[in-house]
Formats: C-alpha cells, structure tokens, sequence
C-alpha cells in the first residue's frame, strides 16, 4: 500500500511543517510497513484556516447536493472495499475476514445512511408563530481512534458534512493508512476543496493543537476517558461543544430464565470481537449463583475456540497493558479458567483470550476498561443484586440482558444506567444512536441523533 509523504490540504496532498514521521508497524510482524508525517501546530492552523475558507460554501450547498456527495463517497469506499479490509488488517492486525465484514462493510452503511439522512432530515420546520432552522454548526475537529479505524472516521464525518460542516481529521497515530485512503476516496466523491483536511500526527501536539484552536467550533473525540477529560477541560475555556465518545464497562446480564448456552457463547464472541478492542465489549458477565459454575465452564471452553481467531492488539504497549491487567486479576485472587498472561505466539503484539472466574465487583478488572480479550464473570444472588453490579462503575455505554420472555429483559435493560443495550443478541442498527452515560461520554453517534450533534437551531418569529 502506498502511505502519502504530506497532508490533506484544502482538497490536495501538500508537504507537512512538521518533519518528523509517524511510523506505522504491522502488528503481527513487527516491522515498519510505512511512514508518515507528524503534522504539528503550524499544520493543524492551516487545515483549519482551510476549512474555515471552505465553510460559508458547504454550508449553503444545497442539502440534497450534499447527499449526492455522501452517496458518491459510500460509492467510492463501496468500490475500494478490498484495498479498505487490506490496509486496516496491515496497520490493526485484524484478520482479514473480519475486516472485510466489519471494518470496511460497517463504514460503508454508515455513509449510505447519512446520505439518505442528508437528503431527507427536515433541516426547517413551522413551530407556532415560529420557523426554526438547523444550521451546520462550524468547523468540526475530528479526533479518531485505532480500533475502528474507517468506521470511527465516517461516523464523525459523514454527519457532520451531511450537517454542513467543515472537518479537520486527526486519525490515531497507529492507524494512519485508513485515514489516508478516506481522504483519497473524498477527494474521488468530488466533495470540494477544504471541506474534509487531514493532517496525521500525535495526539500530544496535533490532537492537542487542534482542540484548542480557536477555529474550531466542535471537538468530536473518540478515545480514553483521561484523554476526553482534558479535551472537555479545552473546549470548556473556549465554551466550545464538545462531542465525546469514550471508555465503557458493559455488563451482560444472563437473567436466570435466559438460554445459558447461547447467552454465554454470543457474550465471549462479543468480548473477543477485534480483539477485545472494543468500547462496548461486555466484558462483565454477570451470572445467577445457581447456574455460576455451569456459565464459568461454557465459557472457558468458548474462549479456548478463539486461540488462533483472533488477530494481535494493535501495538507492544496495548499488549503489555492487557498482560498486566491480567497479572493484577490474579493477584487480586481472580481464577484463571482461560487463557493467561503468557504470550501465545512468538512474534506479533497477540494476547491469549482469558476468563476469569471468582471475580468479585470491586476488583480493578470488574471496573476498569482493559481493551483486550479479557472476560470477566461475576456472580449476583438475584435481581437487584445483579442491577446493583451492572450498574457500579464510573462507566455506561453498552450492555446486553437475556431472558426466557423479552418483557423481563426489557423491564431490566430500561434500570441500567447505559446508553444502549441488546436484548437477547440484538443486531447491530447503523441508525440507532451510540453513546454513554456517565463517564462514557458526552453526545450520539449514528442516526439523526449522530446528526444532531453537528446542528444548532436559529428560530425566526413572525
């Protein structure tokens, strides 16, 4: 794959300020497989002078002219498809068919939907004596992350050109590849110059330089709780709008009515998903104390199936981290029934699936996020008990309840303090907003909710 020397600049790839380089490492082989620039402060004020130029034009394009850019755009990714899966499976790791089916298929749905919402979102409306207006609002700092990396940047961008706006995107330092080649595909739907800038660099200096610009009217960030803290601390002393998406908890709550077997294989699968990278893993499963033991031993044995599923995480760090997550289970008198700290493979960043059992509620791997394929099972003694746990962290973004009768999961997901929930492995909904409670984040994605975060309303009486 070839990686661009420069950055994205009002609708050109033009040499970056910045000289020092960004080197993108394969993480099964752990060799450097591309370089790119590091952009620094001069180059995130000229991507935002550029969208700032580019505004006042995109903003008064016509909304169905904008939708036809949207749907150029899920046409051009739709068409690169296998060069999308190929680039995310160098630069993540990810398996191939996984990123085939998810890393490239999600992204394109996503950008077809807001095409259609382009299209049809009533951008005016008559309230009594009263026309209201949703007006773009600005320039949008988009700050992405690894773990999705197409998906996180359509997510953020597509509303907000859908909205009007004008972004400067920050892809994650690891996974600069995709973003690239997003910037390549904009440029190919014919969405003019300046309204999509891109400059790749690290979080400290570019991310940094970007929150705080004065240009800039919303920071839409996904990535760490610490990290979202001081964005929100940022834009705060600007009174800027922040929109942010980060850590999660989730529990999946396995009522006692529910279909153990099932319950349980589509909970592991769900936490070894890319990984286990992944914000909304379950990666608390919470079982009744007379069916523990048996959820324990069909869980141990689904992870075991994942041994050589799964690709590595992203980076030496990320595995080191998981590593010593894991170490701190043990120590904190968690039982081992899968997997372990010890690396699986003699080369690349992998990390063995693992189940702990005897895992008790105030243990650092029941509340901190591990990002990586790291289960958790808790017991609870009955209903409330079990609410008590799913609801005991400082996190709330996902969560999954199963039950015999759905009415019983629904009476129970509507008491959980999180901001989306599957009932008995509900599917995916590219049009349902994503987003937490609590310290899982400011805002939604997805959907006219996603949309909503890149409008602000004007009223005109008469």
């Amino acid at each position: 794959m070839k990686a661009h020397d420069g950055i994205y600049l009002d609708g050109a790839w033009r040499p970056a300020a910045g000289r020092d380089v960004i080197e993108v490492v394969d993480p099964v082989g752990e060799q450097v497989i591309a370089r790119v620039p590091a952009g620094d402060a001069v180059d995130v004020d000229a991507a935002v002078r550029a969208a700032r130029a580019a505004l006042p034009g995109w903003a008064a394009t016509p909304p169905a002219e904008r939708a036809a850019r949207l749907t150029a755009l899920r046409d051009v990714l739709a068409a690169r498809k296998d060069e999308i899966a190929e680039t995310v499976t160098a630069e993540l790791g990810s398996p191939l068919a996984f990123s085939q089916a998810v890393h490239a298929a999600v992204p394109i749905a996503v950008a077809g939907s807001y095409a259609e919402l382009a299209a049809t979102h009533p951008f005016e409306e008559k309230v009594g004596n009263s026309t209201v207006f949703q007006e773009p609002i600005g320039v949008v700092g988009a700050i992405t992350p690894w773990n999705y990396p197409l998906h996180q940047i359509v997510a953020k961008v597509a509303p907000a050109l859908a909205a009007g706006c004008t972004v400067v995107l920050k892809p994650a330092e690891d996974t600069p590849l995709t973003a690239q080649l997003f910037a390549e595909a904009v440029h190919e739907a014919g969405v003019p110059a300046g309204v999509l800038n891109l400059v790749t660099g690290l979080g400290p200096v570019a991310g940094q330089a970007l929150a705080e610009h004065p240009g800039v009217d919303l920071v839409s960030f996904t990535g760490s709780t610490a990290v979202g803290r001081r964005i929100a601390a940022t834009a705060g002393a600007a009174v800027k709008k922040v929109a942010l998406e980060l850590g999660g908890k989730s529990a999946n709550v396995i009522l006692p009515s529910a279909d153990l077997a099932r319950a349980v294989g589509v909970g592991v699968a769900n936490v070894m998903s890319n990984s286990g990278q992944t914000c909304s893993a379950w990666t608390r499963m919470l079982v009744h104390r007379d069916r523990y033991d048996e959820a324990v031993e069909l869980a141990a044995a689904a992870a075991a199936k994942y041994a050589d599923r799964i690709g590595p995480v992203v980076n030496a760090a990320q595995r080191d981290r998981v590593r010593g997550y894991i170490e701190k289970g043990v120590a904190e008198g968690a039982r081992l029934v899968a997997g372990g700290p010890e690396s699986p493979r003699e080369q690349g960043y992998f990390v063995s699936p693992t189940v702990f059992a005897d895992v008790t509620p105030g243990m650092a791997i029941a509340q901190e996020e591990i990002f990586g394929p790291v289960l958790s099972v808790l017991r609870y003694e009955d209903e409330e008990d079990a609410l008590r746990i799913a609801n005991g962290t400082v996190y709330g973004l996902a969560g999954a309840v199963w039950a015999g009768d759905e009415a019983e999961a629904v009476a129970f997901a509507r008491r959980m303090e999180t901001g989306q929930v599957d009932i008995n492995g509900g599917r995916f909904n590219p049009l349902a907003p994503f987003g937490g409670y609590k310290q899982s984040g400011v805002g939604r994605e997805l959907g006219a909710h996603g949309l909503a975060e890149y409008l602000q309303t004007k009223s005109l009486q008469f």
